[in-house]
């Protein structure tokens, strides 16, 4: 046993110190990416945020309302779709917003294959997605994936240290996801005592990605659009968000009534709720990792990705980044006890 003294941080934790800036206005701030994947050699154009694989959020609904912003947005759908219904997605609106989400069972990779199948074999982007990246058989079986899929974008995870970024960089992930227990809906840190403060795990193991020409994305703890902001000061390359698109109109999930008000089912999962759905119950030799919760339906995804948007680009112009790829260079935390007034209400 041992203990490190050094804090670590979370996006609460924290603030951006603004600094002087040439950009007279936020419309003169270039929020999109342009990167080549290490492995597959493919480029990626676009605002490089991605909607969660989970139930409500990572949905063809959501996929689509992604391609009409034509901003670039990317969509991991989830992972229960019937294999004809992703073929007629793929069909109908192309690959270049979404990635196909796959677990480590045999049974994902059958599927996989039958979608390959019906696709000539093409894949444009795999997000390889556990709760527990640290297994040796996930890293294993993110190698089997890149030699399988040579030429696909392979996003992995999720990890919260410089080591296992390495690891799984060096067996043919091109992005991993960073993220263990920051989830709006996750209650690993509560069940197991294991997680690691967002801010620093995003810091360390971008550190450790970009030293081998491969990227991180920054998977959950964001509640607001400043924390993505503070996400890619801190060398994200990608964001993630779950509970930030969850409760749209979107989400493919049914509106229930409670008290007259209209709200939407979301849950984490790893969830009870979750696994009764998809995989007929909890096991025996594990527990629920996740939570269920009823939000407030929202109406449509747009006035919630023009608020996402707008509050990055307003970030950039408070240090004077022109483009989003200066931000992280142009960011300076200072660590704080407080940062939001809330005397008149928590929004």
């Amino acid at each position: 046993m041992r203990i490190e003294q050094d804090i670590k941080l979370d996006f609460k934790d924290v603030l951006i110190r603004p600094k002087r800036s040439t950009l007279a206005s936020r419309r003169e701030v270039d929020i999109k990416r342009r990167y080549t994947f290490k492995w597959s050699g493919r480029e990626y154009h676009g605002v490089p945020i991605i909607a969660a694989n989970m139930d409500g959020v990572g949905t063809f609904s959501m996929a689509k309302a992604f391609v009409a912003d034509g901003n670039g947005l990317t969509a991991a759908l989830v992972k229960h779709y019937e294999v004809d219904e992703l073929v007629d997605f793929y069909t109908e609106n192309g690959s270049d917003n979404v990635w196909y989400s796959i677990g480590v069972t045999e049974r994902d990779v059958e599927k996989l294959d039958r979608f390959l199948a019906k696709t000539d074999g093409k894949l444009d982007k795999l997000c390889i997605d556990v709760a527990n990246g640290y297994s040796e058989p996930f890293a294993d079986f993110v190698k089997r994936m890149r030699d399988k899929l040579p030429e696909t974008t392979i996003m992995a995870g999720n990890v919260v240290t410089g080591e296992m970024v390495e690891e799984l960089v060096l067996g043919g992930a091109d992005v991993v996801k960073v993220g263990i227990g920051p989830g709006s809906v996750c209650t690993t840190r509560k069940m197991t005592g294991v997680g690691y403060p967002q801010l620093s795990a995003v810091i360390e193991c971008a550190d450790a990605a970009h030293g081998l020409k491969g990227f991180v994305c920054a998977d959950g703890g964001c509640t607001v659009p400043g924390d993505l902001a503070k996400a890619f000061g801190a060398g994200a390359d990608f964001v993630m968000l779950g509970g930030m698109l969850a409760g749209h109109e979107q989400s493919e999930t049914e509106v229930v009534e409670i008290d007259g008000k209209k709200f939407l089912e979301f849950y984490g999962m790893s969830s009870s709720t979750a696994m009764n759905k998809h995989a007929g119950g909890v096991a025996e030799y594990r527990a629920s990792e996740g939570k269920t919760v009823h939000i407030p339906y929202r109406g449509p995804i747009e006035p919630t990705l023009q608020d996402v948007l707008g509050g990055i680009r307003s970030a950039c112009t408070y240090v004077g980044a022109v483009e989003l790829k200066e931000l992280s260079k142009r960011t300076t935390f200072v660590r704080v006890t407080q940062q939001i007034n809330n005397v008149f209400g928590s929004s």
